[in-house]
Order: C-alpha cells, then structure tokens, then sequence
C-alpha cells in the first residue's frame, strides 16, 4: 500500500472503507504506527490502546465481509481526551490523584464510540483535571504543538489538538469548559467545536465545573467535526442536564455550506468588546482577511455591542473555580483515587485529607480550588459566586440581542499564535487567563462555537471563532464549512497540510499501552 493513510480526512478514510479499498485493520495500524513514530517528541498521548483498537478495527473488517449494516464511519480511528472514562482502560485526568485508576464503567460519548465501529487509539494528554491552557499543567509532562515542538498545542485539550495535527488520528475528543477545545485548535491549525450545552451527553466525563463543561469533536475539517458531532450528540438519561431535543443533520449544514452563494445575505457580527486591538497584529490581519473573503462571497458584516462581556472573564473565573472546587472535594483520600497518610504524627480523616490533596494535585488545581473554596464561603458567596451568575445572566441577554441582528458572531479565537513553553509566570496566571476572553461567553451562556483555521501568521496557524444561538449548531457548521471552503481556496491548499510530518525527540508524558 503505497497512500499514507493517515494523511486521508475521516470523510476520504471512510469513504475509502465503504469502497473496499483498505480495511479497517490497515487504517488503524496506520495510525498506531505514526503514533509509534511520533509520540516520543510530541506526547500526546498518556496511554495507547493498539489492542483494543485492533480488535474494533478487526470485527468491523469482519462485520462488512459478512455485508452486515455499519456506521458510515465505521472503521475511522478517534483520540479520546482522557477525562472520558472507559472502562478497563485507565482514566487520569492528567492527575497523579488518578495516576492508576482503571474505571469500572464508560462514559456515554465513548459506549457512543465503540458502539458505532471506531477504534480508540488511546487517551490524550491534558492540562491537569482541564485546568489549564498550554497543557503545560499535565502531572505527566507536557504536549509540544506539531507545527513547532517548541510551542504550547494549547489547553486544556492539547494532546486530543495534537493527535489530530499531527496525523496521529483523524478524529479527536475533547472536552471545553472556557475554550479547551477552541483554543487548542486555533494554535494547531485544527477545527474544534464547542456544542451547545446539554446536546452532548457528559455522563462518565471528570467533571471541573458542571454547569460549564461540554464535550465536543476536533478535526482537520468541518466536514470530519460534523461527522463526530453528530455521533456523539443525544439525548442521555444518565445525564440531567441533557436536552431532549433531536440531533440535526449536520453533515447536511456542511454540504448547504460550500454550495455557490451559501453566504449570500448572511449577517455576520464582530463584536465591539472583543475588538481587534486585543489581538496581535499578525492575528488581527489573518482575521480581517478571512472576513474580507466572506464579504467578497456576498456576507454582511455588523458590529455588534456586547457590554456585558467586559465582565464576563471576571464571572467566569469565579464560577468556574468554585464549581471546581466543589467538584474535587471527593478526592479527599479515602473516596476516590490517591491516598497519603502522613509522615508523622496521628493519622486521621483530616491529616490524610491534607497529605492526599497536596501529593495528588498541582499548582494550578490548588491555585484554583482556593479562589473556589473562597469565594463560596460564609459571608462571601453573594458578594463573589452570587454576583458572578447575575453577570452570567447579562451576558445571555447580551447574546440573545445580538442574534436577533445577525446570524452568527466571529472573533478570532485566540489573541495570539501558539506560545513558547514557559510563557505563563506562576506569579501572574492572570495573564495567561486574559487569553481566553473571547471563548469563554459561549460557556457562559451554553451557546456552540467553533474555532477553524483561518490562515497562517509567521508559519503558524490563526484560528478563526464562530458562535451561534442556542440549538443552532447546524448554522455554526453551515457559515463554518463555508469559511472553510474560502480560506482553503485563497491559501491553494488546507492549513494543516503544512505540518511538519517528523520531529525531533523532545521527551515525552508517561505513556503506557493498554
């Protein structure tokens, strides 16, 4: 077989097993094998699957022999961010509190997976219990961006990002709490998208903060996010915040996206509190590029004004962190994971509380449990958390004004390019935290949006945001598809065929195989 086939979209991969031309069983070892090849310098992943892949790959080949109904993408590979559990197969959350905890059950989104023929190749690396945004913050080592091994691939999912970059799988889950899909996407030159809140089922997903999280699909295309979406998304009675309503054909959005004149009279908003002199200068040309392009293809362009955003990041880092510390009050050594006693002195409930708590979690978890546990305490919880959610409140209001004025909203999804290693100062995290204005209104609202390549600045990728309405992820995938096709087209090629396909050694996480 001379075609490199981890090169192939999940769309031409599926397409190409529907046909015959290869077998299940070849694609995944295909993809194993760049793993092999690469995961020593980019660690994306902390634990590989190659057995349980190839048996799914194997009774799918067996399946479509016998002329037995499959899912259209039976047979595609997929990462999967591992804050999903899955039984049997280890579950860390990028934590050494989870280090060696093999769940006894499975997420919904995965039963989804192997329900429809798609092996898992393994678990992908991640910020810390998804607190983070360079994947710097993994108890396990870091994720290096394939575009350039000396950058961050983002966080909090960096190494689903990374996989998907770096042609270790076509397909990859992650899970966005404030942008931890969007963001890692923007710097890999990826597409990933945030569904609306409750259209994805997060039952047996690690939770940081309930009323926030989301999981959501990434991708080198539209097409491939759309494909998985739609796989993942449903109804889940196991999950109370799940919605009832069904699941739109949204691989029909992408198709209605790329047809002559899809933009045609589409009103498109930029938003006056997340103005282009927040961005860098290299970020705000490919933006207003991609804009032009969408304007040239008969878009409207419309400002919008969205007061309440000027305190959105604000709400977010307090309602954020107090659900996460509630969330990781189970953690405690002697519920769930790790357990310590002391070195010295009596061993009680609060002396291995203590010890277990400050093993088991990093800087930037305590960091954050702390302004949580704080900011919900007696005397404080309506002064912080309390006055929080009335903004939370605003900034749904200030959503929905603007969608009656256009159809979708666009930003770029990150103020800058991918970042060196060792960019965030421990002693400023505020800085690093400011990098998430323009993603985290979608969480806070539970609104979709999507983050898709929108060119390269200095040879590395821009990511260019779309939001839409509650319940319209369909619309995000049309506007989207049709971004896509223009920036393709103006570039000649896809972005991310200019990834670097070898890398140097650059150390890795912890990887173990399973």
């Amino acid at each position: 077989m001379t075609e490199d086939l981890t090169r192939l979209t999940a769309a031409q991969l599926a397409a190409g097993l529907r046909a015959g031309d290869y077998s299940a069983t070849d694609v995944t070892r295909s993809h194993l094998d760049r793993i092999d090849a690469t995961d020593a310098a980019l660690g994306s992943f902390l634990t590989v699957t190659p057995d349980t892949a190839l048996a799914t790959a194997a009774e799918v080949d067996r399946k479509r022999a016998a002329g037995e109904a499959l899912h259209p993408y039976a047979g595609v590979p997929v990462s999967v961010k591992d804050v999903v559990v899955t039984a049997g197969i280890r579950t860390t959350a990028g934590s050494k509190m989870l280090e060696d905890w093999v769940p006894p059950y499975d997420a919904t989104v995965y039963t989804k997976i192997k329900d429809a023929g798609l092996p898992v190749l393994g678990k992908t690396n991640l910020d810390e219990f998804a607190m983070g945004s360079t994947t710097e913050h993994s108890a396990f080592g870091p994720t290096h961006n394939p575009w350039d091994t000396t950058t961050v691939p983002g966080g909090s999912s960096g190494g689903a990002a990374a996989s998907a970059a770096a042609f270790q799988a076509p397909l990859a889950v992650g899970t966005d709490t404030g942008g931890s899909i969007r963001q890692p996407a923007a710097f890999t030159g990826t597409v990933g998208v945030k569904p609306t809140y409750g259209s994805v089922s997060r039952y047996g997903v690690v939770a940081m903060a309930s009323s926030l999280d989301q999981v959501g699909p990434m991708g080198r295309t539209v097409a491939d996010a759309a494909a998985l979406h739609q796989l993942l998304a449903g109804h889940d009675a196991q999950d109370s915040t799940s919605l009832t309503d069904p699941v739109p054909d949204l691989l029909a959005a992408v198709e209605a996206g790329v047809r002559d004149g899809s933009l045609k009279g589409k009103r498109l908003g930029t938003v006056r509190q997340l103005s282009a002199d927040d961005y860098a200068a290299d970020v705000r040309d490919a933006f207003h590029a991609a804009l032009a392009l969408a304007e040239s293809a008969g878009a409207q362009i419309v400002e919008v004004d969205m007061p309440s955003l000027a305190y959105a990041l604000d709400a977010y880092y307090l309602i954020m962190p107090s659900e996460a510390s509630s969330n990781l009050a189970r953690y405690d050594g002697m519920r769930f994971g790790l357990r310590v006693e002391p070195e010295t002195g009596p061993v009680t409930a609060e002396t291995v509380m203590s010890a277990t708590r400050a093993a088991g979690f990093g800087s930037e978890v305590k960091r954050r449990i702390l302004l949580g546990t704080y900011a919900l305490s007696a005397g404080y919880y309506d002064a912080y958390y309390g006055s929080a959610q009335k903004v939370r409140t605003l900034v749904q209001r200030d959503f929905a004004a603007a969608f009656e004025q256009v159809d979708v909203l666009v930003t770029p999804t990150a103020p800058t390019t991918a970042l060196p290693f060792g960019s965030e100062d421990a002693s400023d995290p505020m800085a690093l935290y400011l990098g998430d204005a323009a993603t985290i209104p979608a969480n806070l609202a539970g609104i979709p949006a999507m983050s898709l390549p929108a060119g390269l600045a200095n040879g590395m990728p821009v990511g260019f945001q779309l939001l839409a309405p509650a319940r319209e992820d369909a619309r995000l995938y049309e506007v989207g598809s049709a971004i896509e096709a223009l920036v393709t087209d103006a570039a000649g090629t896809p972005v991310w065929a200019g990834v670097p396909t070898e890398y140097a050694a650059a150390g890795s996480p912890t990887t173990t195989s399973a």
